[in-house]
């Protein structure tokens, strides 16, 4: 009885964080009529209605009547049927008499694009769930060492923070690789950038998060790609830009389809900044639908909505315009470098060439990244987070251990590549337009895109080098 009682207690307290309203018992009936569907989060059409013992009937911010079983978790969101069926088609979903499957460890959905493959482990279990049949590995960051960000001041054109490459026999020797200085980017428009960060971005050498700005991301993205190819690259030259797109796959931009599961989710309200609020969420999912596809196609979730003016994201069928990022950089990745200076993160094959490069924010004067080489000892995705305050950073005014779920909005993102030195890993991020312009807390943070990318490329043993 007592059990039942708290789990009760925990789900009301959930709805309240999730800012969703819990709806009379009668509100259920309402579901036998053929003007409402059922959505699953993967986009699926339920056919019937899960059981009421298992679920609860509550509503979301945006006013949209869910089912959330006992965790919180978001198993049905109810939608228009006149979305997905033709005027006068009947839908009566039948009534589920053995409850939702949600001891499946596999019901939370993966993050955009998480196709991982079998060598990664990944970690989306929740502890809570003590029940699970089967042993199920999880594996939380009682270590990891993360905090807030330090913004610098002006985002728009940061390219004066890149370190100069000077071949001054007399200069200050600054560690790390010389990289041929990258040609001025001159007056370009906002079109013409988008499709050199496309291009350096399906080439695997990032430029951030793709905004159609000018910046230091993209500078010493371009620097990176010269030094593994051996080519200069102008980025004035948009002519050229267009060619080498059309050889790498395509123009820049593309449309995009929003399905059923794009706009089911499941999101959570917001994100708040408080460590014990983010512990009391039963997820750190994405928190709307902009979020989630600005991450799926690696762009900055401003100018997605900027190049989509007055597009309603959570409609179903709803075509946008998005940047084609194309296929996914591969490779054996045997050796990363994380140069400090940069603020970036180079990966090279077994054979000493250059194969990828990420913007980065490597430590910070308070909570500087460690020098010299580390291993890589595992690689988790979808990772959940353990904070701890005697091992990690003061976070506000929280003093104990807190467990924080899996999801792109948690502290370490999608991914968490621990290294050898305890405490400090490679990792994801929940704010990607920030990275390679802000400090972390000693670890290396990537977007999540450039993280996973990585992580598929790398692996345990892998030598990574800190250099200032």
């Amino acid at each position: 009885m007592n059990s039942i009682f708290k789990t009760s207690l925990s789900l009301l307290a959930a709805a309240s964080v999730l800012g969703i309203a819990v709806l009379p018992a009668h509100a259920q009936q309402r579901f036998s009529s053929r003007d409402t569907v059922l959505v699953s989060p993967e986009g699926d059409i339920l056919d019937y209605v899960p059981d009421d013992g298992s679920v609860r009937v509550m509503r979301d911010n945006r006013g949209r009547t869910v089912y959330v079983d006992g965790w919180g978790n978001v198993v049905a969101t109810a939608m228009q049927a006149d979305r997905y069926f033709a005027r006068g088609d009947d839908y009566r979903p039948r009534r589920e008499t053995r409850g939702y499957p949600e001891t499946n460890p596999d019901y939370f959905p993966p993050a955009p694009e998480a196709d991982y493959g079998d060598e990664l482990t990944t970690s989306s279990v929740p502890e809570i769930r003590e029940g699970l049949p089967g042993d199920i590995e999880r594996q939380p960051l009682p270590d990891a060492d993360f905090g807030g960000s330090q913004p610098l001041p002006d985002f728009s054109d940061d390219s004066a923070a890149l370190p100069e490459n000077s071949t001054d026999p007399n200069a200050e020797f600054v560690p790390g690789p010389k990289f041929q200085p990258a040609i001025a980017i001159g007056k370009m428009s906002s079109a013409e950038i988008t499709a050199l960060q496309v291009f350096l971005d399906r080439e695997g050498f990032s430029p951030g998060v793709i905004d159609g700005r000018k910046g230091s991301n993209v500078t010493k993205a371009i620097e990176a790609w010269q030094n593994a190819t051996g080519e200069t690259l102008d980025p004035n030259n948009a002519d050229d830009i267009l060619e080498r797109l059309r050889l790498s796959g395509g123009l820049a931009f593309t449309t995009y389809e929003i399905s059923a599961a794009d706009a089911a989710g499941p999101y959570v309200a917001a994100i708040p900044d408080d460590y014990a609020q983010k512990a009391a969420l039963p997820h750190l999912s994405f928190t709307s639908t902009t979020e989630m596809l600005a991450e799926k196609f690696h762009m900055d979730e401003a100018y997605l909505k900027e190049i989509n003016p007055g597009v309603d994201f959570t409609i179903p069928g709803t075509i946008i315009k998005v940047v084609d990022t194309g296929e996914k950089k591969t490779g054996k990745v045997a050796k990363i470098l994380a140069d400090k200076g940069r603020k970036q993160v180079l990966a090279y094959d077994a054979n000493g060439t250059l194969i990828a490069a990420y913007p980065a924010s490597i430590g910070s004067a308070d909570t500087p990244s460690p020098s010299g080489t580390v291993t890589v000892e595992r690689i988790a995705l979808n990772p959940g987070y353990t904070y701890n305050p005697k091992i990690n950073f003061q976070q506000g005014s929280n003093n104990k251990v807190l467990t924080l779920q899996p999801g792109p909005n948690g502290p370490v993102g999608t991914v968490w590549i621990a290294l050898s030195k305890p405490t400090y890993g490679i990792h994801g991020t929940p704010e990607p337009s920030k990275i390679g312009k802000t400090q972390s807390h000693g670890c290396i943070r990537l977007t999540n895109w450039d993280a996973t990318e990585l992580a598929k490329m790398a692996s345990a043993g892998v030598t990574v080098e800190f250099v200032d």
